[in-house]
């Protein structure tokens, strides 16, 4: 049986790798790319992708009118998050000093300025950019977007900010860049990442394909 998945259109975010991602992965399903609330509440899924500053994100998706219908496809509909799509899912962002949505408790801090790969060694770049490990939360159960995805895979990420999550129980995934930080977060309906799983390759597919199959 086929579904429709709503691609958030606020003007921020690689949409249409996103749609094309979904689409080979799912091609007996509807990808739309909306800035419609109806249709977005209407949709079967709800894929929140986004790119450039939380300052931005977050007022482009005031002025659009998406606001109220995100924070509610994320109380209800399974519902994906990337990259600042992940990161407008929490409170304070240090970018910008601009609240998020609020919806999952935590906050949003920059890497740190002197970053290091080890004690002494060479200062890492921030952003953050190119292609990292991934490490699953290992519990009794697994979350379903990590099946047939191997712990450690790697995934693609371009960015300065990370989330931090006030509930340890929120992370599903961990990535160590100079620090260790959260790169994937879970609750209910809710799956999220800092990567780009449509820049991934044969894992970011993966786990888009576990998406359009998930039944929280």
């Amino acid at each position: 049986m086929s579904c429709t998945v709503a691609v958030v259109d606020y003007g921020m975010g690689n949409l249409r790798s996103v749609a094309k991602a979904i689409e080979h992965v799912a091609p007996k399903d509807r990808v739309l790319i909306t800035s419609n609330a109806a249709e977005i509440a209407g949709a079967d899924r709800v894929v929140v992708p986004g790119q450039g500053a939380m300052p931005d994100c977050m007022r482009e998706l005031e002025m659009r009118g998406l606001r109220d219908v995100v924070v509610r496809a994320a109380q209800k509909q399974p519902f994906l998050g990337i990259c600042v799509g992940l990161q407008m899912l929490f409170g304070h962002a240090e970018e910008g000093g601009v609240m998020g949505l609020d919806i999952l408790p935590g906050r949003v801090p920059r890497f740190p300025r002197n970053i290091t790969a080890k004690p002494g060694g060479d200062r890492l770049k921030v952003p953050h950019m190119g292609w990292n490990q991934v490490n699953q939360t290992q519990d009794s159960n697994p979350h379903a977007l990590w099946h047939g995805i191997r712990d450690t895979a790697r995934f693609y990420f371009v960015h300065s900010y990370f989330v931090e999550p006030a509930q340890p129980s929120l992370i599903a995934g961990t990535t160590d860049y100079g620090i260790p930080f959260t790169s994937a977060v879970a609750r209910d309906n809710i799956f999220a990442v800092q990567f780009h799983p449509e820049k991934s390759a044969r894992d970011g597919l993966a786990l888009l394909a576990n998406f359009m199959s998930w039944n929280p």
